[in-house]
């Protein structure tokens, strides 16, 4: 599967919902579990990823168990070189373009190269905005993160991600933050960039899931409210719905 091809093929018509498993939260069959209702209520395709610590280990088998179950594609979200696993079909070969950590901006992706290379992964050239308040992933990447009202900031670095010819923009308020990227970041973002455009963070309602797409964002990530709600299927179909009826 040509998981680029895939994601440019269904943007033409339709915005897209991806789903963020973290491998550290539930054991390997159980992440199946979430992945099978996933690709049940719609969503486009399954990232593996989130955790700090994480070991290459239970992300392979964590890959290993959805691949055998669905049929979406199953794409990496590494916070490092060393939780990189060859059993997915791509991996955002991410740059955290405003963090203050030479590391995390070139490092980490200098230790990773040759080995998603010799996995055969599909790597998919990103870059990686943290956006207030940033929550655990500003923190360990240090990053300078954008104010909020700095809507000018974000349109600087994602237009310069684009000319560096990065494939995609991601903007992310950080893992359980209380509120998404602000609507005006996400619009004047969208109407300057000519490549797609990812949200992610703090999108747990439908009436948030429709505030950051209205806005522009091409794709939409959730994470958190796939581990803290209890009925998962009802509440990210409804989340998808939204996002798609756009």
């Amino acid at each position: 599967m040509n998981v680029m091809d895939y994601i440019t093929k269904k943007l033409k018509s339709e915005k897209l919902h991806m789903g963020l498993i973290d491998p550290a939260e539930q054991e390997p069959s159980e992440a199946a579990d979430i992945a099978e209702v996933l690709e049940e209520v719609g969503s486009d395709a399954v990232m593996i990823g989130g955790s700090t610590g994480l070991k290459v280990e239970s992300v392979d088998e964590t890959v290993k168990e959805i691949k055998n179950r669905v049929s979406l594609p199953v794409i990496l979200f590494p916070t490092s070189a060393g939780t990189i696993s060859p059993r997915a079909d791509a991996i955002y070969f991410m740059s955290m373009l405003n963090s203050l950590d030479r590391q995390k901006i070139i490092g980490e992706q200098v230790k990773g190269a040759r080995i998603v290379r010799d996995a055969g992964l599909e790597p998919l050239s990103m870059a990686y905005l943290v956006v207030e308040p940033g929550m655990t992933v500003g923190r360990v990447g240090n990053a300078d993160m954008i104010p909020r009202d700095q809507v000018d900031l974000a349109v600087s670095y994602s237009l310069a991600a684009q000319y560096l010819g990065m494939r995609f923009v991601y903007l992310e308020a950080g893992s359980g933050a209380s509120s998404p990227v602000p609507a005006e970041m996400i619009k004047e973002v969208r109407s300057t960039i000519d490549i797609p455009l990812f949200v992610g963070g703090g999108i747990r309602t439908k009436q948030q899931a429709l505030e950051v797409t209205e806005a522009g964002a091409d794709i939409v990530v959730t994470g958190t409210v796939i581990e803290e709600t209890e009925d998962i299927k009802n509440t990210i179909e409804g989340l998808i719905s939204t996002i798609k009826r756009i």
